[in-house]
């Protein structure tokens, strides 16, 4: 993540280290905050759930990297460390979801904030490289939220699409049995491990 961060700024130099610092900044503090919101909600925090954090930290600020501040990359792992925590919990619960990565809880929320803060975080005035949009942060933030619709919009739709094909052709869930025997033995006659 770092390597990409820092890489797109195309060379080694100041820009390369300011985006690799708000990223490990915004990694730290996603940890730290999905850490103690496990601590709080649960009585005690998990080794996943710290790594879940930082995974959160990394998906928010991977939009904004290049372009804000350490300080703001702080902010922007604390936000993602919260509000990624409390989606995720959300979704399940809500939509009952099988999503073993908890991909979109994670990366989706926290790519679709993190776009948005870019936005706030951008600013010269908090540090960042500044705004490129007219009308200021307003306006980077229409600019920002517009990208982040049609991102949605067309991943949202090209997905149901693909899924709604492959439900009907081939099926998306495999039956009780194959689920209970283990999906490597049940789909590819091979056991993962030996136990």
């Amino acid at each position: 993540w770092h390597g990409f961060s820092a890489g797109s700024a195309l060379m080694a130099n100041g820009a390369a280290g300011i985006a690799m610092l708000s990223t490990h900044m915004s990694a730290a503090a996603g940890s730290l905050a999905w850490m103690t919101l496990e601590w709080l909600r649960f009585g005690k925090p998990s080794g996943l759930g710290l790594i879940t954090g930082m995974v959160a930290g990394l998906g928010m600020i991977a939009p904004s990297a290049g372009f804000v501040s350490p300080l703001g990359g702080l902010f922007i792992g604390l936000t993602a460390g919260g509000l990624c925590f409390f989606s995720l919990h959300w979704i399940k619960r809500r939509f009952g979801i099988d999503d073993t990565l908890d991909v979109f809880a994670i990366h989706g929320v926290g790519g679709m904030v993190g776009s948005l803060l870019t936005a706030l975080f951008a600013s010269e005035a908090l540090g960042g490289i500044g705004t490129l949009a007219e009308n200021g942060i307003g306006g980077q933030f229409i600019a920002q939220g517009t990208g982040v619709l049609a991102v949605l919009v067309w991943s949202g739709g090209l997905s149901f699409a693909i899924l709604k094909v492959l439900d009907k052709t081939l099926g998306l869930r495999v039956g009780i049995g194959d689920e209970t025997e283990g999906l490597d033995i049940s789909q590819h006659n091979e056991q993962g491990y030996n136990l």
